[in-house]
């Protein structure tokens, strides 16, 4: 279906104008109604809203390209805006919008809005032609120009699709596997026209891998270009230059890519036999910050849903004890009633997935599908630490636990289990990190000492070496010496707290507490601080069996030390979720997402919130959530506030000594962190 075909002079504005991006949507929906292909204003307009929220539309250039598919279209339909003085629109590159393309599609089963995209977003790669639609002095002017280039398109495309011997192959993906997949494989595809080079693209789209590249015309090509931000199958390249590169250089750098590719100036691609998959952002030329970034941020996202899912519903349960009257339970808070104790317990089984997930796709990233295994399992040490040779209840784990074991045995109970003098060994998310990338570098490294097994081998790499060798050096490594080390920082850490108790210094264990509860956000450094306030709570106990008063200062400073913990570890959600409102162009669509589910999260008390933002840029994320939640925590025990429950967020405020102050060293905490985050943050890619 052409372009052409799908718009009207009703449906087209050229002298528009926006307040914002709401707006111009608002109005795109009315062009689409005088249409007259949309049976249900409301639900359609809500449907293009759902389709932004998942990730902008605006692709860049000045151009936006909204769509939606849904059962209030009665017919395809297209409208279009020119806004001469642009729009704030969210786009990918940050720049204002002047020409917006909606598309209206019926829910059925074919993918027709995505075959009019991918046909709108190669014509919009031609410059001349965005141009003159901008310039257009009439909509009946405004048409002929888009039905002049679907004219000149198809007449060079014919026979474009017949199979034969190609100068280069390439293919072409980015995340959404919307316009930028499209706009790239034009982009090449013209390069090869003025270069005189015969070029195929294969793009790989929401709707699917389209113009597929067979086994002839990659065996024939001199050369190939993977222009993708997403993963594509690599196997087929095996023994081809390939270059491997950024979906963003394929759309600017086409020239450059198509002569190299036509010249075969490109490494030679050695496929590892294990169904290996690439996502060409990490390419030769990236820098090492890019690429770190990127393997980055293929943990979080994949983390990122267990953390919403599993945060709102302890949330949830925290929520329903209160109503219900147990507020007051102490540690039982949370599962005090049946129903709550559910969601806790499953929304906690799902944040603990946290760690592992982070973990496990860091690894995927660096080393493909080979890595998940390996990365999980060090992601799961990583959140539970060693294996303790006694239980909670002093109980013997093992037959040896008790007994001296010498030499290389007895090494390895002292280094690869925790004992009653070992610390906590968890690691956290930040153990997460270090243990997502040392499996991908383990399993890199099985997968070069093994490529020159012989053929009759190769097939058990995947299926035996890279797991079996890749879980044991990964365990040996977590187990025998980054635990260990986390569980004398850990140990440290106690004394250090216990010394600041015992010198009175208040302001200064406020201002401690609350800093550490926003560094590691689960790891080490945060529990050493939550145990030490909760050991806080227990002490106060003590005293107040002993006879002491609940005002006597010696029970009053134990309930400000849990006080600080709560506040700081309240801070980094509520500050990134204030950071994502009012500094929007520092985080990209995904992280702008979470401001609601971080809210809640604050408010509850389930730090975890922050994870997502701290892993994947932590140079920038952790000094601002520290300084916040160091600030909250100095006021809240400057201002005298106390807590007498070791969890629950606003759920427990009846239980705060002082609660207007609080709520006052709380905010005043977050908005410091949402500060710093404008300030310390670049604006995302």
């Amino acid at each position: 279906m052409r372009v052409r075909d799908l718009l009207s002079v009703e449906s087209i504005e050229l002298n528009g104008s926006a307040l914002g991006k709401q707006d111009a949507i608002n109005r795109m929906v009315d062009l689409m109604e005088k249409r007259g292909n949309i049976a249900n204003r409301e639900e359609y307009l809500r449907g293009v809203l759902a389709r932004e929220e998942e990730s902008t539309t605006g692709i860049g250039d000045g151009i936006a390209i909204p769509h939606c598919k849904s059962d209030a279209v009665t017919a395809p339909g297209l409208a279009a805006m020119v806004l001469p003085n642009g729009v704030e629109y969210d786009a990918l590159d940050g720049e204002p919008v002047k020409l917006i393309f909606l598309i209206a599609a019926p829910n059925s089963k074919d993918n027709l809005h995505l075959e009019v995209l991918s046909r709108l977003s190669m014509l919009l790669m031609n410059e001349s032609f965005v141009a003159a639609l901008k310039n257009a002095s009439s909509k009946e002017e405004f048409l002929s120009i888009i039905d002049k280039a679907e004219q000149e398109r198809e007449s060079q495309g014919k026979g474009k699709g017949v199979s034969g011997s190609f100068d280069v192959v390439a293919v072409t993906a980015c995340p959404t596997g919307i316009a930028h997949t499209y706009m790239a494989a034009e982009a090449i595809e013209k390069a090869g026209r003025e270069l005189g080079v015969r070029v195929k693209v294969e793009t790989r789209g929401s709707g699917g891998a389209k113009n597929v590249l067979s086994a002839e015309e990659i065996a024939s090509a001199k050369g190939v270009i993977v222009a993708a931000d997403a993963k594509v199958p690599m196997d087929r390249f095996d023994g081809k230059p390939v270059i491997d590169t950024k979906v963003a250089d394929g759309i600017h750098k086409a020239d450059e890519l198509v002569k190299k590719a036509s010249q075969g100036d490109a490494p030679i691609y050695r496929a590892s036999g294990a169904g290996q998959t690439a996502a060409a952002s990490q390419d030769n030329n990236d820098s090492v910050g890019h690429q770190i970034y990127t393997h980055l941020m293929s943990g979080v996202s994949h983390m990122l849903p267990f953390v919403v899912g599993g945060g709102i519903l302890v949330a949830l349960a925290f929520l329903l004890d209160t109503l219900m009257g147990y507020g007051d339970v102490g540690g039982a808070f949370g599962s005090a009633t049946p129903i709550s104790a559910f969601l806790k317990s499953i929304g906690g089984t799902a944040m603990g997935m946290m760690v592992p997930v982070l973990a496990g796709y860091i690894a995927y990233s660096i080393a493909d599908r080979p890595g998940l295994a390996v990365g999980f399992v060090g992601g799961l040490l990583a959140s539970g630490g060693n294996t303790a040779l006694f239980n909670d209840h002093g109980e013997a784990s093992f037959m040896f636990s008790e007994k001296n074991v010498g030499g290389f045995l007895g090494f390895i109970k002292n280094f690869a289990f925790a004992g009653p003098n070992s610390g906590n060994t968890v690691s956290g998310f930040l153990g997460g990190i270090a243990a997502g990338f040392l499996a991908g570098a383990i399993v890199l490294m099985l997968k070069k000492c093994t490529e020159n097994f012989p053929k009759s081998l190769q097939g058990i790499r995947p299926v035996l070496i890279f797991p079996l060798v890749g879980i044991f050096c990964e365990a040996v490594l977590m187990c025998f010496i980054l635990n260990p080390i986390i569980g004398v920082v850990n140990t440290g850490l106690s004394t250090m707290l216990n010394a600041v108790y015992d010198s009175g210094a208040i302001w200064l264990m406020g201002l401690i507490l609350g800093g550490m509860m926003a560094i590691d956000m689960g790891g080490p450094i945060n529990k050493a601080a939550y145990v030490f306030g909760t050991g806080m709570l227990g002490t106060a106990n003590e005293l107040i069996k002993a006879g002491a008063d609940v005002a006597d200062p010696k029970v009053k400073v134990c309930y400000i030390a849990m006080a600080a913990v709560m506040v700081g570890g309240m801070v980094p959600p509520l500050g990134i979720a204030l950071a994502t409102i009012f500094f929007p162009k520092k985080f990209n669509a995904a992280e702008r997402e979470t401001k609601v589910t971080n809210i809640i999260m604050g408010a509850s008390f389930i730090t975890e919130g922050a994870i997502p933002f701290a892993a994947a840029d932590p140079g920038h994320v952790i000094p601002a959530t520290f300084i916040g939640s160091a600030v909250a925590g100095l006021l809240s025990a400057l201002f005298g506030c106390t807590l007498m429950a070791p969890h629950g967020g606003i759920f427990v405020f009846a239980t705060v000594g002082n609660p207007l102050m609080y709520i006052v060293a709380w905010l005043i905490g977050s908005v410091i962190t949402c500060g710093l985050l404008g300030i310390l943050r670049k604006d995302a890619e």
